[in-house]
């Protein structure tokens, strides 16, 4: 099968489109014949090598952990899902090839395409981790840094759903997509604390950083205390007394099928930024390295 890997670490230009093997499923696991596959900041962030210290490889390594597509092997224990279903997960293998074998996973609605479902599952997963770990009930505010990203965009929809009132931070050109889900929004950089108290007079309870711009010290000051805080991105945290929700706290798998259960009410949304081909990963992952798209970038396999 065509598979999209590297042999060493790099930029994008590292990528290239193999053949290999075909994976099968273990037991727990299943296997898709890939639709699509998602581009998250840590795929490119491990294959640059900026991550080899925490995340070892053996290379080469294939790419990508967010994937679409359709049940055509089932293993050993797994119920719920049958041969033919559309699904969207978590892969145990590179994402980003014919087959994947996935770990964990929802069924995609059917009116959700399988490039937006290709978007869903890890900012899902990250987004309602972060959450959880804050001190968040219906009636409060949330300010999140990076709203208009792919984990800022599901945190915002799953709070608002909640019954919390979203001050996100954002682009002005996301700005009007922002209020479409409910969001109110502001701009980023200088001022930022006095902007938000304008828009949320009653104060903030609680934030959320998803893109580390080193924002913490506004983001304690407006809800008046580091324990309030959270980020996905700032490897600043500990120095401030701000908790990083990685991937080992909270796992949250649960949050996929909350997406899609929101997706089907018509509530919940991850645009798709733009969308290439195998052939054109390269590109994608540029892109998503430049950060201030609105969504997903996403990968069409087939």
């Amino acid at each position: 099968m065509k598979a999209v890997q590297f042999a060493e670490y790099g930029g994008p230009e590292v990528l290239k489109i193999v053949e290999v093997e075909e994976p099968h499923a273990g037991p727990g696991q299943i296997r898709i014949a890939v639709r699509a596959a998602g581009v998250n900041p840590i795929d490119w962030k491990i294959r640059s090598g900026a991550l080899a210290g925490m995340m070892p490889l053996r290379l080469p390594s294939g790419v990508g952990m967010d994937a679409s597509g359709v049940v055509d092997e089932v293993g050993e224990g797994v119920g719920g899902v049958v041969i033919g279903d559309a699904v969207f997960g978590t892969a145990a293998s590179g994402a980003a090839a014919d087959y994947a074998v996935l770990a964990e996973w929802a069924q995609k609605p059917g009116g959700l395409s399988f490039e937006e479902a290709a978007g869903f599952p890890m900012a899902t997963e990250t987004a309602r981790r972060a959450l959880n770990l804050l001190p968040m009930s219906p009636g409060q505010t949330l300010v999140v840094n990076g709203a208009a990203g792919g984990v800022g965009l599901a945190a915002v929809q799953f709070a608002v759903g909640g019954g919390v009132t979203v001050i996100g931070t954002a682009s002005d050109k996301n700005h009007e997509y922002l209020r479409s889900l409910g969001v109110i929004p502001t701009t980023y950089g200088g001022g930022l604390v006095d902007r938000v108290r304008e828009l949320a007079p009653q104060g903030v309870d609680v934030a959320l950083d998803t893109v580390g711009s080193g924002v913490l010290p506004d983001l304690i000051r407006l809800t008046g205390s580091a324990d309030k805080v959270i980020t996905i991105a700032d490897s600043d945290a500990a120095r401030y007394g701000v908790r990083f929700a990685s991937g080992g706290v909270g796992h949250a798998p649960e949050a996929r099928a909350e997406a899609a259960e929101l997706f089907a009410r018509g509530k919940f949304r991850l645009p798709v930024a733009e969308t290439f081909t195998l052939e054109t990963i390269a590109a994608a992952h540029a892109k998503s390295e430049q950060g201030h798209g609105l969504g997903k970038y996403i990968v069409r396999v087939s």
